[in-house]
């Protein structure tokens, strides 16, 4: 598989220790930066994994900065993404199952090497389970707020 990876500076180690991860385990690894740990802006890099997913030069995405939230808003911005916040295996499984993530975020500064790299493997091996979750999915492709749903107050 092909996997996406972007950090900002607080999270360029632990990007390092998920693309050599990802390679070790065959993966293709698209690393769209940073290259060092220098001062960076989260969405700049976020914003480029969400078009390097959607365009399909990766079948999924792993966005790290130091708390995950900032890059994972970054991602969520562009329409045909679904990048889930994560700090355990068990929430990176869910996000695949029920919310088809094509991307997860990991906060550098919030989960070890160890345990983020256990989210990953979990998001990797896990799938779609559509059924009831499909229709729910779908509203996630509709224009943002559409009118046509009413508030179910």
């Amino acid at each position: 598989m092909r996997i996406a990876i972007a950090s900002d500076h607080a999270a360029f180690a632990l990007k390092a220790v998920l693309a050599g991860w990802l390679r070790g385990q065959g993966h293709d690894v698209l690393d769209l930066g940073p290259d060092s740990d220098a001062r960076v802006d989260y969405p700049d890099f976020g914003f480029a994994l969400a078009r390097a997913v959607a365009d399909g030069r990766a079948e999924r995405g792993v966005a790290l900065c130091g708390s995950g939230i900032g890059i994972s808003i970054a991602v969520n911005r562009h329409p045909a993404l679904r990048c889930a916040l994560v700090d355990n295996p068990y929430a990176a499984t869910l996000a695949r199952q029920h919310n088809n993530a094509n991307a997860i975020a990991l906060g550098a500064r919030l989960v070890g090497e160890d345990m983020a790299t256990a989210c990953l493997a979990a998001f990797l091996s896990s799938d779609f389970e559509g059924g009831r979750h499909a229709a729910r999915i779908d509203k996630l492709g509709q224009p943002p707020f559409p009118t046509s749903v009413k508030d179910p107050a």
